[in-house]
């Protein structure tokens, strides 16, 4: 999607702090971290949300949860939460789909 911030990132269009890349994923620093480490782990292809997923997106969305857990190993997050917010209601402020990776820190339940 041409006008979609998260699309505009992975194209190199807006800058980010680059965590991780390859065909399927990008990953960088979140600019306003709620944890010591806060990283979105964004599909390439544009999905809006969760709601917008169609059985076809299935291997986009494992994946995404797969390179979320590479990311912790690497920075020996043992403990770590993986947040998906779908809806503005539940926070989701860009209607890219994407994953926020939690950690560092105690994470209180229940969230929000």
């Amino acid at each position: 999607m041409v006008d979609c911030l998260f699309c505009r990132i992975v194209r190199g269009e807006r800058p980010s702090s680059k965590v991780y890349e390859d065909a399927r994923v990008y990953a960088f620093e979140d600019v306003n971290p709620q944890a010591p480490t806060r990283i979105l782990i964004v599909p390439k292809a544009h999905i809006a949300g969760l709601q917008a997923a169609k059985p076809e997106h299935a291997v986009e969305i494992g994946y995404c949860n797969l390179v979320a857990a590479k990311i912790a190993a690497d920075r020996h997050l043992d403990e770590f939460r993986i947040v998906c917010n779908t809806g503005s209601g539940a926070g989701q402020s860009v209607f890219h789909l994407h994953l926020h990776l939690l950690g560092g820190r105690d994470m209180g339940w229940p969230p929000g």
